[in-house]
């Protein structure tokens, strides 16, 4: 058993973990962030992806002790304190770019992440950049509108999902 200590959603956070423990279950089960989704174990799924220090990772393949000093921002600290989202997941609102939402904390830092290096990336890279996240229920046509939304441009002409006949 060892003590990790680190900066979550900026707040200090720290836990006596065994070195198996992953990231992922830190947050969950150690500090009660369950915003942060299990969906497959393997990081193939994307629906436990954090920031550690700016940089998106799947937590699940991540031990905690690797995180031990770190800053690790969860979807739990993009909302402002009061509630209001943030342009992302307002952006996921809008657009209906969720439907059961199990995969929307993971589409929602992912993006957050690729908005932060290509701050007006194309529909393209969006899809490119999102490869490693699973959405099981919409097509991702509404999650990629929404992270084109979020970036300021404009979406009108964008097509969302397409209407079942």
């Amino acid at each position: 058993m060892s003590e990790v200590t680190m900066t979550v959603n900026g707040k200090p956070a720290r836990g006596t973990i065994e070195g198996r423990t992953l990231l992922v279950e830190f947050l969950r089960d150690t500090l009660g962030l369950t915003g942060t989704h299990v969906g497959c174990d393997t990081s193939q799924c994307g629906a436990c992806t954090v920031h550690v220090d700016g940089k998106a990772v799947k937590s699940c393949t991540m031990f905690a002790a690797e995180a031990d000093g770190a800053t690790v921002d969860t979807i739990e600290g993009q909302a402002a304190p009061d509630g209001t989202l943030n342009t992302i997941q307002q952006a996921f609102q809008d657009y209906h770019g969720l439907q059961c939402g199990f995969c929307t904390p993971g589409m929602v830092m992912s993006a957050a992440a690729l908005l932060k290096d290509t701050p007006k990336p194309t529909e393209i890279e969006v899809r490119r950049y999102l490869q490693g996240n699973i959405c099981r229920c919409t097509g991702y046509h509404n999650i990629v509108k929404a992270i084109l939304a979020a970036s300021g441009q404009d979406v009108t002409g964008i097509p969302g999902e397409i209407a079942a006949e």
